[in-house]
């Protein structure tokens, strides 16, 4: 199996246009369902002395599927029976309104923005019983100041007191700064990792880059894998102890 590949590839925008395939609400008996739920087992039990109630969910670069890896490991943690509130933290490109058909949400931007709004009016309730959304809000000219700054910290702590898990949904680590300011405030980070279309100079930076800020990173989340090469499986979970 060829995991890491050189090849010149234009950005895809169709997650934020059409939003990210809900394999685990479209399919819930597939293969591709119970794959998320051993990542979800092994992320549980990826530590023995602490449970992580907030995760960050990004790449080295982008279009490595990391927001449909979040909203499917979202939809998997809740059908466990967990409160959970998965957050659009890709103020740049947003896919969250575009996934679960919310038409111009109020969102991260306007509460980080606008001191009148609540954090009540932020998030949404889903089709997916125990599963929110909050989605990005409109685009914003300084992300990584708005991601950076103190009124995100402290909705940071205040969601991970309200719900049993938060996963966010952040840029791209070679991008932009906001997800090594994120992996700071959570309790781990997880890397998705592309088959065939991954760098492996960029993800060893990528990983460089989130241990230089003293993230934990808990692990990658192989995407994309050939069906024929991974026998039954498309996705593959690993914690950085299995490394």
């Amino acid at each position: 199996m060829k995991l890491f590949k050189k090849k010149k590839r234009e950005l895809d925008t169709n997650s934020m246009e059409k939003g990210v395939y809900l394999v685990t609400v479209a399919k819930p008996s597939s293969v591709n369902m119970e794959q998320f739920n051993t990542i979800r087992t092994n992320i549980e039990f990826s530590s023995v002395d602490k449970t992580f109630r907030s995760i960050v969910m990004t790449s080295a670069t982008a279009s490595e599927g990391k927001s449909t890896v979040a909203a499917n490991m979202a939809v998997s943690f809740a059908r466990q029976g967990k409160r959970v509130l998965l957050v659009d933290a890709d103020l740049r490109r947003p896919t969250i309104n575009a996934t679960f058909a919310i038409s111009n949400p109020t969102g991260l931007t306007n509460f980080l923005t606008e001191h009148k709004t609540s954090v009540n009016d932020i998030f949404y309730k889903t089709s997916v019983e125990g599963l929110y959304v909050l989605p990005s809000g409109p685009v914003p000219p300084n992300p990584s100041e708005l991601i950076g700054s103190k009124r995100m910290e402290k909705l940071i702590y205040s969601l991970q007191e309200a719900f049993d898990l938060v996963i966010y949904d952040a840029p791209p680590v070679l991008s932009v700064t906001d997800a090594q300011i994120l992996a700071t405030k959570v309790d781990g980070t997880i890397l998705t990792v592309r088959e065939n279309v991954a760098e492996k100079e960029h993800v060893r930076r990528a990983v460089n880059l989130i241990e230089h800020v003293h993230g934990e990173l808990i692990g990658t989340i192989l995407n994309d894998v050939n069906s024929d090469e991974a026998g039954y499986y498309g996705y593959y979970g690993k914690t950085a102890s299995e490394k």
